[in-house]
């Protein structure tokens, strides 16, 4: 078992010895130099592109659209949220931290000849944990408009020849993200690759706290050194440290049972898991903050940045290695539905022949 595992200078990090665990060791080696080289080759730090010609689905023409998803046929879906992330930092922190990793890899795949699709945020309020109520700044949207709202946006997507969706989650609503992916294969069986992507989970290892330099120095919560550094480093303009506060939560029982966000103890519950055990964040933490956003520098998130991207580009790879443009998954092997009766909708969108998805008859007994 020892050769399968990967080991480092800490004890806790260590990775697989595969594709994945292999970039990332490299990622984790690499120089300050070496890193800046891949931030740049990402175009990192740059403007937001949320409203830039040609960047997402909707603000480029359907030409051009149509001509993009013929070489690359995945689409990074960026879900955020409205929340109060202290005085310092802007309630759409989530939105704009996940949305410009994702502006970054279809900068780089674009210079790469095979741009990757982004579709505006569908979320830009979400789904919050029990413990976010009350907060002033915090938006919260019902489970069941969270799980509809993302079901119909895959469905939409699907029908216009997007069959492989990742949806980069940057919040913690990751339960419903995954009842909506769940739904929407058993309430309409169409073949495709879907995968909800926890990004800061994902390169979890670069977060841990380190005596490297420009490492954290505590481990990765809400609103703290962690999500502060990636919001200096990605859109340092939005933000306000010289009113920056700390803050520290209150356990009420179970010390150690439970998680931090990004999974980083190892511990037997993942921090979603209940509720109680921890006091709400209105009686805790009114600042809006979990730990010490006054120590998050730019500097400490562009190794984590760099590993997130280059991991986000290798999962739009082997995805396209896998199930190469304009193609599925095999029917016969994640589907009841039949070749014959999913054959026109399989067809380019709006070519001559095709159907839409709406024009398939229902199926199990999971449809609305």
């Amino acid at each position: 078992m020892a050769d399968k595992w990967i080991t480092t200078e800490y004890p806790e990090i260590f990775f697989e010895d595969s594709k994945v665990g292999r970039m990332k060791k490299e990622l984790w080696d690499a120089s300050d130099e070496e890193i800046e080289e891949i931030l740049k080759e990402y175009g990192i730090p740059a403007e937001s592109e949320l409203g830039k010609p040609g960047c997402y689905i909707q603000t480029t023409p359907r030409s051009k659209v149509i001509e993009k998803r013929r070489k690359n046929d995945v689409v990074l879906i960026p879900i955020g949220c409205t929340e109060n992330h202290g005085i310092h930092s802007n309630s759409g922190l989530d939105t704009f931290m996940v949305t410009s990793i994702c502006e970054a890899v279809r900068r780089y795949t674009a210079k790469k000849g095979y741009e990757v699709s982004l579709a505006l945020p569908p979320l830009n309020y979400g789904g919050h944990p029990y413990h976010h109520i009350g907060m002033a700044g915090t938006v919260i949207l019902s489970e069941e408009v969270v799980r509809e709202t993302m079901i119909h946006v895959m469905l939409g997507l699907w029908d216009d020849g997007f069959r492989k969706m990742i949806l980069v989650n940057n919040h913690g609503h990751r339960w419903m993200l995954e009842s909506a992916v769940q739904e929407f294969f058993n309430r309409y069986q169409l073949p495709a690759v879907v995968s909800v992507l926890e990004w800061h989970r994902a390169v979890r290892e670069f977060f841990y706290p380190t005596d490297r330099p420009n490492s954290m120095t505590t481990h990765f919560v809400h609103a703290d050194e962690a999500e502060t550094a990636v919001a200096n480093l990605l859109f340092p303009e939005m933000m306000d440290m010289d009113v920056c506060v700390d803050a520290q939560g209150e356990n009420i029982c179970l010390v150690g049972h439970y998680d931090t966000s990004v999974d980083s103890y190892r511990r037997p519950h993942i921090w979603s898991e209940a509720q109680g055990h921890n006091a709400i964040e209105r009686i805790a933490t009114p600042e809006g903050v979990v730990g010490y956003p006054s120590r998050g520098t730019a500097n400490k998130a562009k190794r984590p940045i760099a590993a997130a991207c280059k991991y986000l580009t290798l999962m739009v790879e082997d995805i396209l290695e896998n199930v190469p443009p304009g193609q599925v998954p095999d029917i016969s092997k994640v589907s009841f539905r039949t070749p014959e009766e999913l054959a026109p909708c399989l067809k380019e969108p709006m070519s001559e022949g095709w159907k839409s998805v709406h024009q398939l008859h229902k199926i199990g007994v999971f449809h609305k």
